[in-house]
């Protein structure tokens, strides 16, 4: 399979999810064997979209280099592994990517509209050779030797509008848009003030965040699937994944992980040669 980048440049404008403000975006061809790099140009700093970079795991996954960050970048970071990208430039000039429609189906849009390119060189994938496991507080995420990359996943909230949910997905472009892509954000209504009050949560609406009060969904009428928060999850969960810098061939296992957990899972494989070899995919 060779590299791919994008065909052209694509320009999108929104608000940022948690800072609330404008931010435009452009999605750039990169040369290949570079990987995904985000910029921020009202800074001027170059900040590589890898799991060593992440800063910060509360409420959306950050990276930051030099002084400067990037916040809620697994939304985007699984579009592109979803269209299986693997060189390109984000360009922000604001904190976060905006959130759109809070699922990766819209980003999947505009890289549509963008088109993509072959490299000559062929794809590098990260076969998982053994099990890896992190834990914390009950919750669990690991990496186990598959022969495809699978997905996982079981959630449980306290609310009767979310309760026990699991979900197993297979990866293909076709299934990821299909199954994964369409399901949005989501956050409980109880949290919002507090969570204004630290800087989160100011561009959320109910056009883009499902929106939980107690047992039930304020904007039920906006959900696409019954199994939408595990879905949307799974969603995060591959747009985490894909901070290894390559394609995971394995089976990730979450069961109520999040952005912490995901990321102290990269960082155990990586710190164990002996779990994963880089290899040609076929």
């Amino acid at each position: 399979m060779p590299r791919r980048t994008l065909a052209t440049e694509i320009t999108a404008a929104g608000t940022a999810l948690h800072a609330g403000t404008a931010v435009r975006m452009t999605l750039a061809p990169a040369a290949a064997g570079s990987g995904i790099m985000f910029r921020r140009s009202d800074l001027g700093v170059d900040i590589p979209a890898r799991y060593g970079a992440v800063t910060e795991t509360n409420l959306g996954t950050v990276i930051a280099a030099n002084g400067a960050s990037v916040g809620v970048v697994e939304h985007l970071m699984a579009a592109i592994a979803g269209a299986e990208i693997d060189d390109m430039r984000v360009i922000l000039d604001g904190p976060e990517p905006p959130i759109l429609d809070g699922d990766a189906l819209a980003f999947l849009a505009l890289l549509d509209r963008a088109g993509v390119s072959e490299y000559a060189a062929p794809r590098r994938g990260i076969e998982i050779r053994k099990r890896v496991e992190v834990e914390h507080k009950g919750a669990t995420a690991a990496l186990e030797p598959y022969d495809r990359l699978v997905y996982d996943m079981e959630i449980e909230f306290p609310s009767r509008a979310i309760g026990r949910q699991s979900y197993a997905f297979t990866f293909s472009r076709d299934g990821f848009r299909r199954e994964i892509a369409p399901a949005r954000t989501f956050g409980f209504l109880q949290e919002l003030d507090a969570l204004k009050k630290i800087g989160r949560g100011h561009g959320a609406s109910l056009e883009n965040t499902l929106a939980i009060e107690g047992d039930r969904v304020v904007n039920a009428h906006a959900m696409r699937f019954k199994d939408e928060f595990v879905r949307h999850k799974v969603l995060d969960a591959v747009g985490d994944m894909a901070l290894a810098g390559a394609p995971l061939i394995g089976r990730f296992v979450g069961r109520r992980s999040g952005h912490a957990l995901n990321n102290a899972l990269l960082r155990a494989l990586f710190a164990d040669p002996s779990s994963h070899a880089f290899v040609n995919l076929m």
